[in-house]
């Protein structure tokens, strides 16, 4: 790997990359009230997966992919308010797609909780 220059394998061409991806969660961290919510309840999740001796593989991933969709999901809005600053019936439809998408995967992330760390916690709680 090149460690310089306009080579896509460039260790500093990366590096700048990984500025503006955590530029973007930075933003969505800020700005939107169910990124910090997701953020909190998947640490919470890996954590009582740590603390129970539970797989955390799943959990983690569950978060992720809900944490991912989410980023996606505001940068759709950004882009759709950029395109179309009134109102219109696409850019709802695409908003409400985006905003369903996190839904379902929320909801996927519930279910990989309940599969995984439900166990080993009703163990624990002498059940």
């Amino acid at each position: 790997m090149r460690l310089e220059g306009g080579s896509a394998l460039s260790l500093r061409r990366w590096w700048r990359s990984a500025g503006f991806a955590r530029a973007g969660i930075a933003h969505a961290y800020r700005t939107q009230p169910n990124f910090r919510i997701e953020v909190w309840a998947g640490t919470l999740a890996c954590a009582v997966a740590l603390a129970l001796r539970a797989p955390l593989a799943p959990v983690a991933l569950a978060c992720a992919l809900v944490l991912g969709l989410e980023l996606v999901n505001t940068a759709l809005e950004a882009v759709v308010d950029l395109a179309s600053p009134e109102l219109h019936p696409l850019a709802k439809v695409a908003k409400d797609a985006a905003a369903g998408a996190v839904l379902v995967a929320s909801g996927g992330a519930v279910v990989v909780a309940l599969a995984v760390l439900l166990p080993p916690l009703l163990r624990v709680l002498g059940f």
